[in-house]
């Protein structure tokens, strides 16, 4: 089974392509569905992130994002202390959802990773697509959401691989600067690439 990393930076339109490769009938694991899921009531990781910080509960019983931003922002040591607690969480995710594809006979499948080069997932992955988008447009996409200031949106850029050095690291550049159904064509040359691959690799 081929693992196929996708990433792109911030206001790349990397999840409207993820929704795309799901249309090509691709498996596609979402890194940030997998957070969510397991900070939601019942969820992994509430008791043990609760645990190490003081009310950030909602009154639903799970975590409530906006408390937890709040607690480990500009504290590098209760980030750290926060992502050792959750990434072997999601970690543990991920690797259900590659068995069952597996087992499922899957030809390829997508792990739709946000920060794949900066937590080194692409090391896990047999071939790595990047969404890209001119820097101006991607600005452009993020401010006109409303949800965050440009100072935010600049803080999150600074986290964040540069855009050029993921694309110079990528298999493949999917760019979504001329519209979806452009980037939609690129989208379905690579599954049907995957297929193929993956049938050439089985016949070995």
């Amino acid at each position: 089974m081929i693992l196929l990393g996708l990433t792109g930076s911030i206001g790349m339109g990397k999840s409207a392509t993820a929704q795309m490769f799901r249309e090509c009938g691709a498996p596609v694991y979402d890194a940030d569905a997998s957070v969510h899921g397991i900070y939601q009531p019942g969820g992994r990781a509430v008791a043990p992130v609760s645990a190490a910080f003081e009310d950030i509960l909602d009154e639903d019983g799970g975590i409530d994002r906006a408390k937890l931003r709040a607690a480990v922002i500009g504290d590098p040591q209760a980030i750290q202390r926060l992502e050792e607690i959750v990434h072997p969480l999601v970690g543990a995710v991920q690797l259900e959802f590659l068995e069952a594809q597996r087992a499922a006979g899957a030809p390829y499948i997508v792990l739709d990773v946000p920060l794949l080069f900066e937590t080194g997932g692409n090391a896990r992955c047999n071939y790595v697509a990047v969404v890209s988008a001119p820097a101006a447009m991607q600005r452009e996409r993020v401010l006109a959401r409303g949800e965050m200031s440009e100072q935010d949106f600049e803080a999150i850029l600074a986290k964040q691989v540069p855009d050029a050095e993921k694309r110079a690291r990528a298999d493949f550049i999917i760019s979504t600067a001329f519209g979806f159904d452009f980037a939609r064509a690129h989208v379905k040359a690579i599954a049907d690439l995957m297929i193929r691959l993956a049938g050439e690799a089985g016949n070995d």
